[in-house]
């Protein structure tokens, strides 16, 4: 049986969301650029700024999302963008789970906003825990399943464990599963396994997240993307706030965009000190074990990970204490930095005695 012949987004979808009339801003009923815009209740003498802020965004970021899809070789009307990608995830609940009925599942150690969102929407969250190897349990997770699952969470590569799932198992999930399986891919930049984006038209229940926040650097803008079936797309952008991506947000992305070259040369250059730095790391006698990574950064295990933390911090390098986390216990983790970045955080472990 495959998600082709069960996936119904109809079926899925909450009822009252089915029926919703989203709000209609003032560039829903004209999307035109040229005019006397006189529709909006906008300032029309300027802004307080030197640079004209007075009128509203693209509530659907056309030309945004038009050079996204040229760069992944997608369709525009397949892409969301969010207020970071934790707006999407949030969204999806909302729009597919029913509080106090449904359920998601989540393989820990894995990223946390999708316990929380589900805590903040009242959603039942069941836990699948990955291998000793940090891999999916694909049967153990349909086993969970029932009719009340609306989605499977899967990070890949993944936080904080940095590895990649094997995709064999996200494909036995795509296939077998009834709803929405979600495949967040915030570090996929860092690694040469294909993208899931290339798999939107084979799988109606397929989404796949990104974000403008790791490899191209621009954490401070905020801006997730959600790749999706026009259909997922079209509910996402029903119940989103009508101008969720700010004009500035927009113009600065593009200009990321339009710099391709200074993206590649940053990703690289973290691939070359993510190898380097591991390489330093395996050699000092403070440290454990440096877990194979396809981000950027290391899940390390330590002897003494509270101390190691708190000695790190009194010196001003700031990591990621994981230790408490199922199959993280004794690890730190660490993001790549820059070499002399690097050379410091080494130099503060060769001190901690």
């Amino acid at each position: 049986m495959t998600a082709a012949n069960t996936f119904n987004i109809s079926q899925l979808l909450r009822p009252h969301i089915a029926g919703l009339k989203p709000y209609s801003s003032a560039r829903d009923e004209y999307s035109g650029k040229e005019g006397i815009f006189l529709d909006a209740n906008e300032n029309a003498f300027g802004s307080v700024t030197e640079q004209a802020f007075n009128r509203y965004p693209d509530p659907y970021q056309q030309e945004l999302k038009a050079k996204i899809a040229e760069l992944k070789h997608c369709r525009p009307e397949q892409i969301f963008l969010g207020n970071g990608s934790d707006e999407a995830i949030d969204l999806l609940y909302r729009a597919f789970c029913e509080p106090h009925l449904d359920n998601v599942i989540i393989c820990p150690p894995t990223y946390g906003m999708y316990e929380v969102s589900a805590e903040i929407n009242c959603v039942e969250v069941r836990r699948v825990p990955l291998t000793a190897e940090f891999q999916l349990q694909p049967q153990a997770i349909m086993e969970a399943v029932d009719w009340h699952t609306k989605m499977i969470f899967v990070c890949s590569p993944n936080n904080p464990t940095a590895n990649n799932m094997a995709p064999d198992d996200i494909r036995y999930l795509l296939e077998h599963f009834h709803g929405l399986v979600v495949v967040d891919e915030a570090y996929i930049d860092f690694t040469s396994q294909p993208s899931f984006v290339q798999s939107l038209e084979k799988y109606p229940n397929l989404v796949v997240l990104q974000t403008f926040s790791k490899a191209w650097g621009l954490a401070a803008l905020r801006l997730g993307m959600a790749f999706a079936s026009p259909d997922i797309i079209r509910v996402l952008n029903k119940i989103k706030p009508p101008y969720n991506i700010n004009g500035v947000t927009q113009q600065l992305a593009l200009v990321g965009l339009s710099r391709t070259d200074t993206f590649r040369e940053m990703v690289n250059e973290t691939l070359q000190q993510r190898e380097m730095l591991a390489a330093t790391l395996k050699s000092l006698p403070q440290v454990l074990h440096v877990y194979p990574s396809d981000a950027n950064f290391l899940l390390v295990k330590v002897p003494r990970p509270k101390e190691l933390y708190d000695f790190l911090t009194q010196n001003r390098v700031i990591v990621r204490d994981r230790s408490k986390l199922a199959l993280c216990e004794g690890c730190l983790r660490i993001t790549v930095g820059t070499a002399e970045e690097n050379r410091q955080l080494a130099a503060a472990i060769q001190q901690f005695v």
